[in-house]
């Protein structure tokens, strides 16, 4: 499917040659930016029909802990890796609410939030699961790949009715070292002991993606955007 890139200081938006008719919002990992995800739009081989819209945003510069306080691109900052440290409850919030905003875009553009899929990589993985299952409409899915669910302890009190059945994908790689497929592991059977439908889907990689995991995401997005 042929689209037209545009850029700007905000996001890298992909536009399909007709109306789009779905979005699907994809957050990029820590120190990268919107643009590290752009190319998997074409290995993805949706068919025309679909029609969807590709935003990634990118996430503002500012200094991250564990990397002795370098200033990255990041979605939040992270003091500690593990899932038993403090968290950046402000950082993680604020970019939530971000994505939030990008939502309530398409739906003043035409597109319904149920035509709204949020996706993201590592850091711009636990995003999307705090953005999407706490959205007050109903969404597409969520896809969350290399991740773990931040803010656990806040979710039964947050969590969005609209989104207690929003499909979920979780992908993860055996060998992942920077975001260990235990902590994955561990978000999945909290997310499922919660009652959340979660597809969970690993493969023998690191932290990266692979030709394998492009093309259960891409049956996947296209089985919700159909």
């Amino acid at each position: 499917m042929p689209y037209s890139q545009h850029e700007s200081q905000e996001a890298v938006v992909l536009e399909p040659a007709s109306s789009a008719t779905a979005t699907v919002i994809v957050l990029h990992g820590l120190g990268a930016d919107g643009f590290d995800f752009v190319p998997i739009v074409a290995e993805l081989k949706l068919p025309a029909p679909l029609s969807v819209r590709f935003i990634f945003p990118h996430a503002k510069a500012r200094p991250v802990t564990l990397n002795n306080g370098y200033v990255m691109r990041a979605w939040y900052d992270i003091v500690s890796l593990g899932g038993g440290g403090p968290e950046d409850d402000a950082g993680i919030r604020q970019s939530a609410t971000l994505i939030g905003r990008y939502v309530k875009e398409q739906q003043a553009a035409g597109i319904a939030a149920s035509r709204v899929v949020i996706a993201g990589f590592s850091q711009g993985g636990a995003i999307a699961l705090q953005t999407g299952l706490r959205y007050p409409e109903r969404l597409a899915g969520i896809l969350a790949l290399s991740t773990y669910l931040p803010l656990r302890n806040s979710l039964q009190t947050e969590a969005a009715a609209a989104n207690r059945d929003v499909p979920i994908l979780m992908c993860h790689g055996t060998y992942d070292r920077v975001v260990p497929a235990a902590m994955g592991v561990a978000s999945r059977d909290l997310l499922l002991k919660s009652g959340y439908a979660v597809e969970w889907r690993s493969y023998p990689m690191e932290h990266s993606v692979c030709a394998e995991e492009i093309l259960d995401i891409s049956k996947w997005l296209q089985t919700r955007l159909t």
